[in-house]
């Protein structure tokens, strides 16, 4: 099989929708979607723009989410060529204030609610699937980060994210990065690269109305690392090509 496969998870609206696009000449893209319904309309949508696509019904949070997508994939193509862990949440909205966004007094729960998605659930996917990439003669692993993970620039006075905390979100990326670095330490002497990607301020659900970057836009820094060439970096942190600060 020449067609390289691709799963997306959160990929029927947003980022993840917009890099199913990207990658449509490229890939067999299955979005995963905790609506089937919502994820058979954007996959009707993505056939209509041309490309090859299927829904999983899939919740990351569910503890079986990461035996569902193996057997999935397993069954159906034997491996796996593209992960890109795109599904993700924030613990409030960017503009509001309140302890969710305070390290001093966050609640407990929330923190371990943020966690569960954004790294822990991530952690699990990419364990379970890892021996299908295994499988692929370029695998190719992209973890969505954010810029707001960047212990770098969060403690740079001048920097541009310095005043931008959020505790929990901000955190959990950065966890994700760690997993980042270390999983692709471990399979540097394969042909699998994994590597976090700052997908920019976008307009999207999570994003917000007054984000500065389209929707279009967002998608790209995925879509790039999910195609890098055999020469291509591994273990790193991204937005459009560029390098970004740990």
């Amino acid at each position: 099989m020449s067609q390289k496969i691709a799963f997306i998870t959160g990929g029927n609206r947003g980022i993840g929708f917009q890099t199913a696009l990207e990658l449509k000449d490229i890939a067999k893209v299955v979005i995963g979607s905790r609506n089937l319904v919502q994820g058979e309309q954007a996959a009707e949508k993505l056939r209509a723009a041309g490309a090859d696509a299927d829904v999983l019904e899939f919740d990351i949070t569910l503890p079986t989410a990461p035996q569902v997508a193996y057997d999935y994939f397993n069954s159906r193509y034997g491996r796996l060529d593209i992960l890109i862990n795109n599904a993700g949440i924030a613990a409030a909205s960017f503009s509001s204030t309140g302890p969710e966004h305070r390290a001093a007094d966050i609640p407990l729960d929330l923190l371990h609610r943020v966690f569960a998605t954004n790294f822990f659930a991530q952690v699990a996917l990419t364990q379970a699937l890892l021996p299908l990439l295994k499988q692929s003669p370029a695998g190719r692993i992209v973890n969505l980060s954010s810029i707001l993970g960047s212990l770098t620039l969060h403690a740079d006075p001048a920097s541009p994210i310095y005043n931008a905390k959020s505790f929990a979100y901000d955190a959990s990326k950065t966890a994700l990065n760690a997993f980042t670095v270390h999983l692709a330490y471990e399979l540097r002497d394969t042909k699998i690269k994994v590597n976090s990607a700052h997908p920019g301020w976008v307009k999207t659900n999570l994003g917000g109305p007054h984000a500065p970057m389209e929707l279009s836009e967002g998608a790209k820094t995925s879509a790039a690392l999910a195609t890098l060439p055999e020469d291509g970096p591994s273990g790193g942190y991204f937005h459009l090509g560029q390098p970004l600060p740990w």
